[in-house]
């Protein structure tokens, strides 16, 4: 993720690349990686460069993300803007790890940001003004699309748009493995299917129809589309694509307690 974003605001001219500045906690190849795919430029030990920066982007995995502050705390000051990407840490808890009133900005983006298609959501803590949250919203408008919303709604955001690349991945699985089962080549079922998930996405984002209308655009009374979906009916498919949202999200709120 800390790499679409990077990719993200260089490409969009957000910012040049020579005023970025990498640092990790002990991965020295995976940081010259970096620097020299994007002409940037990392740290190690020395921290303090973290108090010239503008923006503070903090991504690695939630349950090291106090640790992470804590090693450059320090240099963390009022006027800088903090964005976090560590899913599941509320701004509540980053703020009382900075212990400053810094601004904090929490964010939900999806995998698609390595494809400038993520689909991403931020809320701001209570240090923000909103000047921060519009800086965090042309930020991330660089990988995709930004929504602001309230941080309560975060773990909604991603049980959908956070874990939802994972579910159209799982449907494009299984319908592969239908069209195998029905008699078409691999090569084939995989060629087909994913045009025809690019196709459909084209046209929810183009068409001012909404899903339903565009699906019953496909169906024709007692057609093949409509035996199709009468099928998923009977497997109540709407109730099992609603569980499967709400587990996420129960899943999102269990790990922000921890």
């Amino acid at each position: 993720m800390a790499e679409a974003i990077i990719s993200g605001m260089i490409k969009n001219q957000f910012v040049k690349s020579s005023d970025i500045y990498v640092t990790n906690h002990s991965n020295r190849d995976r940081l010259t990686e970096l620097a020299d795919t994007y002409d940037i430029e990392t740290f190690t030990d020395d921290k303090s460069r973290v108090a010239q920066a503008n923006i503070v982007v903090l991504s690695m995995k939630p349950a090291d993300t106090e640790a992470a502050i804590a090693s450059i705390q320090p240099y963390l000051s009022k006027g800088q803007l903090v964005i976090s990407v560590a899913a599941g840490v509320d701004t509540e808890a980053i703020e009382s790890f900075i212990n400053k009133d810094v601004a904090v900005i929490r964010s939900m983006p999806n995998t698609s940001a390595s494809v400038a298609l993520s689909a991403t959501a931020i809320s701001a803590g209570r240090f923000a003004s909103e000047e921060d949250v519009k800086l965090a919203e042309e930020l991330f408008n660089t990988i995709g699309i930004t929504e602001v919303v309230l941080e309560e709604d975060i773990h909604a955001v991603t049980g959908v748009s956070g874990s939802g690349p994972a579910y159209i991945y799982y449907l494009v699985e299984a319908m592969e493995e239908a069209a195998i089962e029905a008699g078409l080549t691999k090569d084939v079922a995989n060629a087909l299917v994913k045009q025809t998930i690019i196709g459909a996405a084209e046209m929810l984002n183009t068409s001012d129809d909404s899903a339903k209308v565009l699906k019953e655009k496909v169906m024709s009374p007692g057609g093949t589309t409509e035996a199709g979906i009468k099928m998923l009916q009977s497997y109540d498919f709407k109730e099992a694509v609603s569980q499967c949202v709400q587990n996420a999200k129960k899943r999102s709120i269990e790990l922000g307690e921890k």
